[in-house]
């Protein structure tokens, strides 16, 4: 394993491991801006509140996933520098 794949297999952990919050962030703040039109309230802490109580909540409940994917990447990558050691 060469350094560009250790290069690529760290970009694909860390797409991998931020695309779901941030995906749950785009569709409350799509809510929330069809909801603030529909009701014409513009308020920046209608956005703000609700995207960090729903993405934290998310990450809570997505934390033992996200551990075991670090973990996997973190074994590998040691495994990798001592094959790079000898």
């Amino acid at each position: 394993m060469d350094l560009l794949r250790i290069a690529e297999n760290t970009v694909m952990t860390i797409l991998l491991l931020g695309m779901p919050s941030l995906m749950v962030s785009m569709i409350i703040g799509l809510l929330i801006s069809t909801f603030s039109a529909v009701t014409q309230i513009n308020d920046a802490s209608l956005t703000f509140v609700p995207k960090v109580i729903f993405v934290s909540g998310f990450i809570l409940i997505s934390l033992p996933w996200i551990g075991d994917k670090v973990e996997a990447y973190t074994h590998d990558l040691w495994d990798i520098i001592l094959i790079f050691g000898q």
